[in-house]
């Protein structure tokens, strides 16, 4: 039986009470039980694991004991996979001691984004539409990881169908800095779940920026692959051109190790690229940070807060001293918004039958935006087609004198959660996001965030690392580089048991 996250919440608890134990101290308690497991990262966690130091049992109950404390406060799981997930950890806990193991992801929790297929357990896509859809087989992303030994915890919340809406019927997903606000969309609970030790890493997926937004906003790490790197067969399609799935994790090491056994070809999947494998974890410390050269993208800074701006800027400085000089101004070829339509287009192209069925299903916000997309005409999405393909054909020239690109992940905090008001459903299409994080997706281009400080609120500011197709190792190798330059990743979130969670004005 799988659980939802309030079955789950008043179990844990229950069970929590069972040893006389006064009410007030049971989420304290719980909450405790394990904190020194889930407070290492998945790097640290594989080696003990290998090493039998921990056991994945352990490790997995270290992060349902967190779960029961802290998903109630964050809402960053849809549905706690409890029974499945022991299951799975009993038995590669017996794997192990049988000397089999199945590599460096072996008996480690991670999380799901919930529009990624998981056989058995329900994928919602954060929707009513499919609040009881249970797939029968498992996305190739997810086979891949439970090949590599991966225990799944648990199905995280995300914006209605990662970004139809910015709502989830499941309640907001809300950020661990500052629980009035959000986490970034559209993988709202895999920020908020790895940013407070719920699992060891999670993974998510990009058509906007998806993975970038909600790992910067909740001071971690997040992952956008070239397009294509790896599969998102069996996962729900935002907009399939631009979809990518990537890993949100504590350090940059962890998101190498997550990538890994992630990546590779799909002949079955229409978006997949044929690229040769790599063992990220080796082959980014192949690459010497001191040679990357950093190109500065005009017109990418512009209308940044100065609080925001002054972190970037010191942010900058720290690369220059990894690398090989001062940092160069470039250009990036201009990218129409024209080219946005492709993704209202598709979007509209998957939920047409499902949208003309059942309307009342999606929500008000959701209904709106597929209601506009409808409009879109086939000429207008085929012309945009073509130049996002020129696009990405000829993006790598801009990278002859540079290596990477360095620019803010975001340029503002996150916002005040507020209950939807009613849409007008006579009002004009919003304005196309030409955001520098759809850009790398109308691209193809890899990119990576990290922390790299705090703004006036106090709330994280990630810095982003971009680079050519396929240059996945380079950019983390100098992530990785900045981060064991500075301190930032250390942080965390003020969240304690106590914690009230506001009402949402």
């Amino acid at each position: 039986m799988q659980m939802n996250r309030r079955d789950f919440s008043l179990l844990a608890a229950s069970t929590a009470a069972a040893a006389v134990i006064l009410p007030e101290t049971i989420h304290a308690q719980t909450a405790a039980v394990g904190d020194s497991i889930t407070a290492l990262t998945l790097t640290e966690l594989s080696a003990k694991i290998q090493k039998r130091e921990i056991s994945s049992v352990e490790a997995t109950q270290a992060c349902l004991n967190r779960i029961a404390v802290y998903n109630p406060k964050v809402d960053a799981f849809i549905t706690i996979m409890t029974e499945s997930a022991l299951a799975q950890a009993r038995q590669y806990d017996a794997e192990l001691k049988a000397g089999k193991s199945r590599g460096p992801l072996h008996g480690v929790p991670i999380g799901i984004k919930d529009n990624i297929d998981t056989a058995g357990t329900r994928t919602t896509g954060g929707s009513a539409l499919f609040e009881d859809r249970v797939p029968t087989e498992d996305a190739p992303v997810v086979t891949r990881l439970k090949n590599a030994g991966a225990v799944l915890i648990g199905k995280t919340n995300m914006y209605e169908f990662a970004g139809v809406s910015s709502q989830s019927f499941f309640g907001y997903a809300r950020n661990p800095w500052d629980l009035s606000r959000e986490t970034g969309g559209s993988s709202t609970g895999s920020g908020a779940a790895v940013s407070t030790n719920q699992c060891f890493g999670a993974l998510g997926t990009d058509t906007a920026g998806s993975v970038r937004n909600p790992a910067s906003f909740c001071g971690i790490v997040g992952l956008k692959v070239t397009n294509g790197r790896v599969p998102i067969r069996g996962i729900i399609p935002l907009t399939a051109s631009l979809d990518t799935c990537g890993p949100l994790t504590r350090r940059v090491e962890d998101a190498a190790m997550l990538l890994t056994p992630m990546a590779g070809y799909d002949k079955l999947d229409i978006m997949s690229v044929d690229h040769p494998a790599e063992d990220y974890t080796v082959t980014m410390k192949q690459h010497n940070v001191k040679t990357i050269r950093i190109g500065l993208p005009q017109g990418r800074y512009d209308n940044m807060p100065e609080d925001i701006n002054a972190v970037f800027q010191k942010a900058l400085e720290v690369l220059r001293g990894l690398t090989s000089g001062p940092a160069r101004e470039m250009t990036l070829p201009f990218t129409s918004t024209e080219t946005s339509i492709t993704a209202f287009s598709e979007t509209y192209a998957y939920h047409e039958p499902y949208f003309l069925a059942q309307p009342n299903k999606y929500q008000t916000m959701a209904r709106k935006q597929l209601k506009n997309n409808s409009e879109n005409l086939a000429a207008p999405y085929i012309r945009a087609m073509w130049q996002m393909e020129l696009a990405r054909r000829t993006i790598d020239d801009a990278f002859v004198d540079i290596d990477v690109i360095a620019i803010p992940t975001f340029h503002r905090p996150p916002a005040l959660l507020r209950n939807p008001t009613l849409a007008d459903f006579n009002a004009p299409p919003a304005a196309p996001n030409t955001s520098d994080a759809v850009l790398m997706n109308i691209l193809g281009l890899p990119a990576i965030t990290v922390p790299c400080g705090f703004d006036k609120l106090g709330l994280p500011v990630g810095l982003e690392i971009a680079g050519p197709h396929f240059s996945e190792a380079r950019i983390m190798a100098l992530a990785a580089a900045y981060q064991n330059a500075t301190q930032w990743h250390m942080k965390q979130p003020p969240l304690t048991p106590d914690t009230p969670v506001p009402e949402i004005p």
